[in-house]
């Protein structure tokens, strides 16, 4: 691992807070005598993730003086320096049952099922500021947005957040597409073997239109145009999304799509770039999820984004405009077009991975492919709203091949029908 990026915090290598496989018996005898937590759907993939190192240099929910740093200055101290973080964690609490926890205690936390899944060595109780932390991440005071929802609707009736040092349990694996998860240390692991110097990683929570995949293949371009022996990693994020996000096992299946079709970059790659070279864009390009909820948070979100896969080992990210964007419930923007690629210019602590900040790009049929929108000022595009590319899928039929890929159109389309 000595050569790859090194974790967030100044670490040498990933934290790992998961059990032994040789002491999963012991730890889940000790648990089963210890005080209930319940921790939600959404949160339960904080949990594994404080375990496996991608939330490094935490080793689990932030205490409350960790928790409003980050409110107050988007960073984190480790060992008396400031690393960048954005979106501060820990696990919400019902008045009642924060009542009856006290700092210093070890606590069991159980998933939806009532399962143990973790134990926390209690650091801290504290009152949850929900305005307070929706004015920080979010960057407005308004609360008609799906970040504020998650807040004060899914957690309407926890008052309280909880602190401390974690253990888990291994997670478990998705029959579906389980494989395509792995660790911050599996990942670095896979890194190393393909000798990659630069590994730049997409961060999706939607199944790819031509547009979309360009962006990685743009930034995947620009590494090896820059003389790194560059690959990419399309990331899509698994954890907990809106209703009307199309669901982790659909858009896997699109993704597994794309890559095994070797579609990626088809007709849209720079012929110029590729022609002097013994490979095409799908020979450096892998498929790896990331199980974490979204925080529909834009900028803010998009740093987070950025340190969970410096966590992996990657080096660069695809920053597009409006990344992770969520409107305003009246349809307004809660953000500026590029406010998520200007947050990286303007952080108060250390962040190593490097951004590739993207713009938006559109099929243009003077060039019969896929190209930056600002490459074309005079131009117009071939352009399909969101809508109506739900509405074609909705009736089973294909969306122009232009915008979306065949194999995409059909897998949506055949999902939206049952």
């Amino acid at each position: 691992m000595a050569d790859l990026i090194a974790p967030h915090g100044g670490l040498s290598e990933p934290v790992c807070c998961t059990v032994a496989q040789d002491q999963i018996d012991a730890f889940k005898a000790e648990a089963a005598d210890l005080k209930k937590v319940p921790v939600s759907a959404a949160d339960l993939s904080s949990v594994y993730r404080f375990a496996d190192g991608t939330l490094s240099p935490l080793t689990g929910p932030m205490d409350s003086e960790t928790y409003n740093r980050v409110l107050d200055e988007s960073v984190i101290i480790n060992n008396g320096e400031k690393y960048a973080w954005t979106i501060p964690i820990a696990f919400p609490v019902t008045s009642e049952l924060a009542a009856t926890l006290s700092a210093g205690e070890k606590i069991a936390l159980t998933n939806p099922d009532g399962e143990v899944v973790a134990t926390l060595d209690l650091t801290d109780v504290f009152e949850w500021d929900k305005q307070k932390y929706i004015s920080s991440v979010y960057l407005t005071d308004r609360t008609d947005h799906p970040g504020a929802d998650m807040v004060l609707v899914g957690d309407a009736d926890k008052t309280h957040l909880i602190g401390g040092t974690i253990k888990a349990l291994p997670q478990p694996k998705n029959p579906n597409f389980g494989q395509y998860v792995l660790t911050p240390r599996e990942v670095r692991a896979l890194i190393a073997e393909t000798g990659w110097e630069a590994v730049v990683a997409f961060q999706t929570r939607n199944p790819l239109h031509r547009a979309h995949e360009y962006a990685l293949v743009y930034a995947l371009e620009s590494l090896l145009k820059a003389g790194k022996n560059a690959g990419a990693v399309l990331n899509p994020l698994i954890g907990e999304t809106k209703g009307d996000d199309v669901n982790a096992e659909i858009r896997m299946e699109t993704y597994e799509k794309l890559i095994s079709e070797r579609q990626m970059g088809d007709g849209d790659s720079d012929k110029e770039l590729w022609s002097s070279r013994d490979d095409e864009v799908p020979d450096r390009v892998k498929l790896l999820g990331l199980d974490i909820k979204m925080f529909y948070g834009g900028p803010k979100e998009a740093v987070m984004h950025a340190i969970y896969r410096q966590n992996m080992g990657y080096t660069n990210i695809v920053i597009g405009r409006k990344h992770a964007d969520a409107p305003f419930k009246d349809g307004t923007a809660i953000w500026g077009d590029f406010d998520a690629q200007e947050i990286f210019s303007n952080l108060n602590g250390d962040l190593k991975i490097q951004p590739v900040k993207v713009g938006f790009a559109a099929y243009y049929e003077s060039m019969g492919r896929v190209d930056l929108m600002e490459n074309h000022s005079d131009e117009k595009p071939v352009f399909i709203s969101g809508k109506d590319v739900r509405a074609t899928l909705q009736k089973g039929e294909q969306v122009d091949p232009r915008i979306m890929r065949e194999s995409t159109s059909r897998i949506l389309a055949d999902a939206m029908k049952q």
